[in-house]
């Protein structure tokens, strides 16, 4: 019994860190192995916990989306990670065996033809009502040509690609989704479907709970073509029996490899309805269908080195590097080890002899470790700065941290923001990129990015690079030298300075370096839109020798263009706020240039001394469009903007 509540807590923090926190504590092998530990010990004992993961499905209902009860609780399946039980399970019957999808489970409801209701999966018993967000999904029809009352059950994904596009355009590399599922999660579950619409959720029936009047001839498959007729996605699935299902299960295994769709395995179910419904359920699990996971091919193999790599939060991560093995048709050489807690618990020293195996058939990592050496080897020097590390316990697990607050590691984010568009729009350097590239010892400071080419070697061999990619890094250096003062400077990161005060600083001092440098605090505040806080933090920053030489260093590096003041500053004297999306512009950053360069403002709010607000959406509620209404401030389109 000791050990039965030890598991439900242990099992339950993991789920809540999962499924609520976006986050892994457990390794999926690890939790697995713990569930059937503790289905074994409430089969032995006859006991099971009201807390117990055995009875719960799915997380906790904690947004502030509306909640709505389903019609009968939405059960878990049973599963098996064992062919032959598999093949024993489905016998002589006819069955379907389809992708266990790796999403968000959603109901659907349709009457008069029309899509009318979309809950989520929630706890099993208590669904979020997300039927705006289901309007959105990439594939789901709004109108279909049947006419009764249809309820079905599918899956809501995010492809591979979709998540990783996504994920490239998430500059803070700690920011990033860890997988699609959690990415799925979070757009489902959205408050505002604009967000959802820009994410590509897609959706794959898997189950026709009901459809009112229609003869499916007690066929699942016949539910699936007709759903096929209405214009639903199916999950994509094989028929089969006994006698072909070792082969189909062996198709699914190679196939999971070109998958567009995260799958996390297969689901089986009997294709006569009402052979399934005569055989009932548990209080956790149908008995019509069962869940098959792909037992974890596991190689053993010597553990080389720990590679210590440091982020920007000054975690120091450990990774592990061992003799290369082939694992589901690839070669793999490492693995993340996540933390040091995890390194004591598998006792993981150089040298052992470790299992290693791919989560979910893609993520390597270390299942077990058969010798046991020990842990011998945290530095006591951060492999970036050379500077002290500490270990600190946070949420429960140990982790190597640099204590150098000077670090280059953690100035992950400046170096983001020097390479940003509105700075010196260095392209192919991602946050990820620098981050490699500085726990290398490439970078240090910002000129060091122009001299990178005395790194080629070790670039092109690096993951994710090639000679192409180094070519075309190379050549976007070479066109970040052709600049302007003012990107430079608001690539520095000085607090307070933008872009738009960055420009009107330059344009004050003709862009001479050393004028600016020399300028005191009064005759920067003393430039209009700038201001005393603004220009103390300019003063600031360059007062510091080291910063100054760092500077010069990277002027160096670039070939300067003064700016021309070719328009005529029709806007000047008049301040602007931009919100809602843009049809003429690319983006806010284009026509805050725009208006800059005639001589306006652009200010973040509304307020008193707002003259317009451009805002394509007239009639909108927004914040900024009430604000204006009460202060009484013109809400202009783009088209009545450029009229000006």
């Amino acid at each position: 019994m000791a050990r039965i509540k030890e598991l439900t807590r242990l099992l339950d923090r993991a789920a809540k860190a999962y499924y609520q926190e976006a986050r892994e504590i457990m390794s999926n092998l690890e939790y697995d192995r713990l569930y059937d530990e503790l289905k074994s010990l409430e089969k032995e004992t006859g006991v099971t916990l009201a807390g117990s993961p055995t009875v719960k499905v799915g997380y906790e209902v904690l947004s502030e989306l509306p909640k709505e009860r389903h019609e009968s609780p939405m059960l878990s399946l049973d599963k098996t990670k064992e062919v032959e039980e598999l093949q024993e399970w489905v016998g002589v019957h006819k069955s379907l065996l389809s992708w266990k999808l790796d999403g968000l489970t959603i109901v659907l409801t349709y009457e008069n033809g029309s899509l009318v209701k979309a809950v989520t999966r929630g706890n099993g018993e208590v669904g979020e009502v997300i039927t705006g967000n289901a309007r959105v999904f990439k594939n789901v029809p709004l109108v279909i040509p049947f006419e009764g009352e249809l309820i079905l059950r599918g899956e809501a994904v995010i492809t591979y690609e979709d998540f990783e596009k996504i994920n490239r355009e998430i500059p803070d590399a700690e920011a990033r989704y860890k997988n699609p599922r959690n990415l799925c999660s979070g757009s489902v579950r959205q408050l505002n479907n604009e967000i959802t619409a820009r994410r590509n959720v897609r959706f794959y029936a898997f189950n026709l709970v009901r459809a009112e009047g229609v003869d499916f001839e007690n066929s699942r498959e016949r539910q699936f073509v007709w759903l096929r007729e209405q214009g639903f996605d199916v999950v994509e699935y094989r028929v089969v029996t006994g006698e072909n299902l070792a082969e189909t299960v062996e198709w699914f295994s190679r196939a999971i490899e070109k998958n567009p769709v995260p799958s996390d395995g297969l689901v089986a179910v009997y294709d006569d309805m009402e052979y399934g419904r005569s055989l009932g359920a548990t209080s956790r699990f149908p008995r019509d269908s069962i869940a098959f996971k792909w037992a974890d091919e596991m190689r053993e193999t010597v553990l080389k080195e720990i590679e210590w790599s440091p982020s920007r939060t000054g975690l120091i991560n450990p990774v592990a590097i061992f003799e290369p093995v082939e694992l589901e048709g690839t070669t793999v050489s490492r693995a993340s080890v996540h933390n040091i807690s995890i390194m004591k618990g598998l006792e993981l020293g150089i040298g052992d002899t470790i299992q290693v195996y791919k989560a979910n058939m893609i993520i390597p990592q270390i299942a077990e470790n058969l010798t046991r050496s020990g842990v011998t080897d945290i530095p006591k020097a951060c492999p970036t700065c050379g500077g002290a590390t500490e270990i600190l316990k946070v949420n429960d697990a140990e982790s190597l941290y640099c204590a150098n607050p000077e670090c280059q590691a953690k100035k992950i984010k400046s170096f983001t923001l020097f390479v940003s568009r509105d700075a010196l729009n260095i392209e192919g350097l991602s946050e990820a990129t620098l981050e490699k590239f500085i726990a290398r010892g490439f970078v240090h400071e910002f000129s060091d990015l122009f001299r990178l080419s005395g790194y080629r070697d070790e670039i092109v061999t690096m993951e994710g690079f090639g000679e192409k990619s180094y070519v075309n890094l190379m050549d976007s250096l070479e066109r970040a030298r052709e600049t302007s003062l003012y990107r430079v400077i608001y690539g520095l990161g000085i607090p307070n300075v933008g872009l738009s005060n960055a420009r009107l600083i330059c344009k004050q001092f003709d862009a001479e370096v050393e004028t600016l440098l020399e300028a005191s605090s009064g005759d920067l505040s003393a430039i209009d839109g700038v201001g005393t806080v603004i220009a103390d933090s300019f003063v600031e920053y360059f007062a510091d020798a080291g910063r100054r030489e760092r500077f010069y260093r990277l002027l160096k590096e670039l070939h300067l263009k003064k700016e021309e003041v070719r328009e005529e500053q029709t806007l000047a004297g008049r301040t602007f706020v931009i919100t809602g999306t843009l049809e003429r512009f690319a983006n806010r950053s284009e026509l805050k240039a725009f208006i800059e360069e005639r001589g306006g403002k652009v200010t973040g709010s509304v307020t008193g001394k707002t003259d317009y607000l451009i805002n394509n959406d007239l009639t909108s509620n927004s914040g900024k469009n009430k604000k204006a209404r009460e202060l009484g401030v013109p809400i202009l389109s783009e088209e009545e903007f450029l009229k000006l």
